[in-house]
């Protein structure tokens, strides 16, 4: 594959990957990039940025790597569950009253979310817009 044709499919998959919702992208981006130049130098941080950043994607905020960890986590707490009438997904604003919010813990390292128990699913919420940004299941 050429270097031309290299830069097109990273600039493509690139541009799929900033239209997704999933919050994991620039972390995903930035470990994509770094493993790329380590290997390839800058092209491949070309490359390793835009797949990182579509894999990324795809594993949302908390990574596979840690997205069982925080559900084990949440349904041991045994928070009470709040009944959501209709379809729960990312971008979903849940209303003012009835939802109790908790801290998600240090060892998750998302600043800035808290989390809830919304149809028995542990859901990361973004405290100032009310919006799931991820649904654990």
């Amino acid at each position: 594959m050429t270097g031309k044709v290299r830069l097109t499919v990273a600039a493509a998959t690139l541009a799929w990957a900033t239209t997704a919702q999933a919050q994991g992208l620039e972390r995903g981006a930035q470990e994509g990039a770094n493993r790329g130049e380590m290997i390839a130098g800058p092209l491949g941080a070309v490359v390793g940025g835009a797949v990182g950043a579509a894999v990324g994607t795809a594993n949302g905020i908390l990574g596979i790597d840690r997205r069982e960890r925080f559900r084990i986590y949440a349904t041991g707490e045994r928070r009470p569950s709040f009944a959501y009438p209709g379809t729960l997904k990312v971008g979903t604003v849940l209303p003012e009253d009835g939802v109790v919010y908790y801290d998600v813990p240090s060892e998750f390292a998302l600043s800035g979310y808290n989390y809830t128990i919304v149809n028995d699913h542990p859901v990361l919420v973004d405290p100032r817009t009310r919006r799931v940004v991820e649904v654990i299941d």
